[in-house]
C-alpha cells in the first residue's frame, strides 16, 4: 500500500489545523476580531507557515477568518446588516426543511434529535459551555439533513457557522442565544407533523436568538497559545 506523500500530509495537517481553530471560533474560546498571527500559529501547532496558510485560507471560504493585505488574518466581525441577513436567509431556509420533514411519510432521526436536546440541556446544567454552543447549532443542522437534501444542509451549514460566531461577538460566555426548551418544543411539532406550528415556533425561535445576540457585544482578549494548545 502506497504510503501518502508530502502533499496529502500537509493538506491533512492544514486541515486538522483549521478544525482546531474552527472549534475554538464556534466554542467562543477565540472571539471575533482576534488576530491570528501565523508565528504564534506556527509555534502553537510546530508546522510551517506553508500549513498556516492553507488553514486560514480554508477558514477563509468559510467566512469565518477575514485576512487583510499587510495585516494579517482576523477572526470575522460580522456586522449588524449581516446579523440580519443571515437571519432572514436562516428563517426561509430552516423554515422549508421543517416543513418538508413534517409532510414526509418516515421521520428517522428524530430520536437522534431528541437525545441531542437532552445533551443540550446537561451541558447547560454542568456549565459546560463550548459543548452547549456546539450543541444548539448541531439541533438545527441536524433537522436539515434529515431532508435528505444536501445543498440545502450546506447552505444551512454555513449560516449555522456563522450564527454561532455571531453570537461569539454579542453574547457572553455561558448566554446561549438558542434555547433548548424552544429545540423540544419544535421537535414535538414536528413528531406530530403540525408544520404549521412547527414553522410558527421555528420562526419566532429564530426572532428570538437574532435579537439575543444584539443584546451587548462581549469583549476578552485572549491567548492564541492558551486557547490552541489544550488538547495538544
Amino acid at each position: 500500500m502506497p504510503k501518502p506523500s508530502n502533499t496529502a500530509k500537509e493538506a491533512h495537517r492544514a486541515e486538522w489545523i483549521a478544525q482546531r481553530i474552527r472549534d475554538a471560533i464556534l466554542e467562543h474560546r477565540l472571539p471575533p476580531a482576534t488576530k491570528l498571527t501565523e508565528a504564534a500559529l506556527c509555534d502553537v501547532f510546530d508546522v510551517k507557515r506553508g500549513a498556516i496558510r492553507q488553514a486560514l485560507a480554508m477558514l477563509q471560504q468559510e467566512k469565518i477568518v477575514t485576512i487583510e493585505p499587510n495585516r494579517g488574518a482576523f477572526v470575522a466581525s460580522p456586522s449588524l446588516r449581516e446579523v440580519h441577513e443571515i437571519f432572514e436567509m436562516r428563517r426561509i431556509v430552516e423554515g422549508a426543511a421543517v416543513e418538508r420533514i413534517c409532510h414526509a411519510s418516515h421521520k428517522s432521526g428524530l430520536r437522534e434529535v431528541a437525545g441531542m436536546i437532552v445533551r443540550e440541556r446537561d451541558a447547560y446544567l454542568t456549565r459546560d459551555f463550548p459543548v452547549w454552543i456546539r450543541l444548539s447549532g448541531e439541533f438545527h443542522v441536524r433537522l436539515a439533513e434529515m431532508t435528505g437534501n444536501t445543498v440545502l444542509l450546506d447552505c444551512l451549514t454555513g449560516l449555522v457557522t456563522r450564527s454561532t460566531l455571531i453570537s461569539a461577538l454579542y453574547e457572553s460566555l455561558g448566554r446561549s442565544p438558542c434555547s433548548f426548551d424552544e429545540h423540544e418544543e419544535i421537535l414535538q411539532a414536528v413528531e406530530l407533523g403540525d408544520a404549521a406550528r412547527a414553522v410558527a415556533l421555528l420562526k419566532r425561535h429564530l426572532d428570538s436568538c437574532e435579537l439575543k445576540m444584539l443584546d451587548r457585544p462581549a469583549e476578552q482578549a485572549v491567548d492564541l497559545a492558551d486557547v490552541l494548545s489544550v488538547g495538544l
